[in-house]
Parts: C-alpha cells; structure tokens; sequence
C-alpha cells in the first residue's frame, strides 16, 4: 500500500531514540523527509547519521519556547516545505503519588505539556490542508499506570487539548492524532521494568496481560505513526489509536 508519503516532510520531535526515532525510520522508508529534534548535539547527529540523506536534525527542548519556530522553518529551509509534526518526548519521572516532587512535575509540565501544545499551536500557524498533528502519548490516557503518577495526570490533559485542537482545525482540513504505545520494548520500558529488582519476571508478568502475549517492537509503533501521519489516514481525525497488542480494557 503506497501510502502517499513520498517527499513530504515531516518534523519529529524528541527523536533520537525510541518511539520517536522508530517513527522517523518508518516516515523515511516511505519516501518521506524528516527533520528530529533532540537535546544533546552529539546524540543527534549520530541519529541523522544513521537515519541517511532524507533526515536532518536539530537541537531543541521541547520546553524552549522557540524551539517550535525553529524546527518548522529548518523543515522549510532544509526541504522545502512542511507537511505534519510528530510530538514525542520522554517519559517523566516514575513514582508513586506521595513521590513525585514539586520540581519534577514542573519539568515534566514544561516538556510533556506546555512544550507539546506549543509546539502544535506553531505547527496549525503553519499548516495547510493536508496538514497532520500528531502526539506520541500513553495508554494511561485511558487507565492509570501504577508507579506513573506524573504521567497519569498530563497524558488524558494533552489527549483532551489534541481533541479539541481535532475540531478546530478540522473545518481546515488539518488532521490531529494521538498514538497511545502500550508496552513497546524500548529503553524507557525496561527501565521502568528493571524498578521492580526483578526485570524478566516483570516482563513476564506484563506480557502475560497483553492479549498478543508479547511486547511492541519500536518498529511496529513506528510503523502505525508513519500511516497515521499519511495522506493514507486522510480521514482520521480526533482519535486516540492504542498500539499495546490489546492491553487496554474495553473499546
């Protein structure tokens, strides 16, 4: 299935491992270009190297309030023009509700936040019909994650702002996303199962949950993201799509 995607040019965010990075290697193999995002100079142009011609890079913090600016226009300078943002970071800090510090949830404010909705408010400035927005969020959208606390109060907010960013772009043609990764095997997931001082018996008890029986492969959430970016899902708007091999409870 041709997806549409040849040329089109394509920001990610946070983008130099993980979902981020699976996601921009699946826009890529479609014929898309790609312009990541990342903190350390060094682990980004390790990524652009790796990534090959059709991907150039940045060095940004989703918490700077220019940093939306100024990766939409390298996409413009680089290739040409911009068709779509995908907004993905890291995790926040683990911990239960009595754990988590003041400063943790302000950090995790500015970059999972506050940094994900500017970063989309500049992107609808810039758009035009065909345009994509697109979240990497959290199964705990929809159910509370133990041990995740900060991440179980941001997520369903931002879920909530992608939806109401769905209805009003929508009367432009301008499409808005969010991609839910259940347990993807990812750095970030084994080392949230390492937590437990047990990590293979953690995993075990996790998959054993999962209706497929096993942990995502990055690959395959980066693949869902490439089509759901894609003038392929020029339909589909407004929705949170899980990729968790059906852990989530009910429809």
């Amino acid at each position: 299935m041709d997806l549409g995607l040849k040329d089109r040019v394509y920001v990610v965010t946070g983008a130099t491992r993980g979902l981020g990075r699976a996601s921009a290697e699946a826009l890529l193999a479609e014929g898309a270009k790609v312009v990541i995002t990342g903190r350390e100079e060094k682990t980004v142009a390790e990524a652009v190297d790796r990534l090959g011609p059709g991907a150039a890079g940045v060095v940004a913090d989703n918490a700077d309030p220019e940093a939306a600016e100024r990766v939409i226009a390298e996409a413009r300078s680089r290739f040409g023009r911009f068709d779509g943002i995908l907004v993905s970071v890291g995790g926040p800090a683990p911990g239960f509700a009595a754990d988590n510090t003041d400063e943790q949830w302000a950090t995790a404010f500015d970059t999972v936040f506050l940094g994900a909705v500017r970063m989309a408010r500049t992107a609808a400035e810039t758009l035009t019909e065909g345009g994509v927005i697109g979240f990497v969020l959290s199964g705990s959208v929809h159910e509370p994650i133990p041990g995740l606390t900060i991440s179980n109060g941001l997520r369903p907010g931002l879920a909530g702002f992608a939806k109401s960013l769905a209805n009003d772009l929508g009367p432009r043609g301008i499409r808005v996303v969010g991609v839910l990764p259940g347990r993807i095997d990812t750095d970030r997931i084994r080392s949230l199962d390492a937590l437990s001082g047990d990590p293979d018996a953690s995993r075990a008890a996790s998959e054993a949950t999962i209706p497929l029986r096993r942990y995502g492969t990055p690959e395959e959430y980066g693949r869902t993201a490439a089509f759901l970016l894609s003038p392929a899902a020029s339909y589909v708007t407004g929705v949170m799509v899980p990729v968790d091999g059906g852990a989530r409870h009910g429809f």
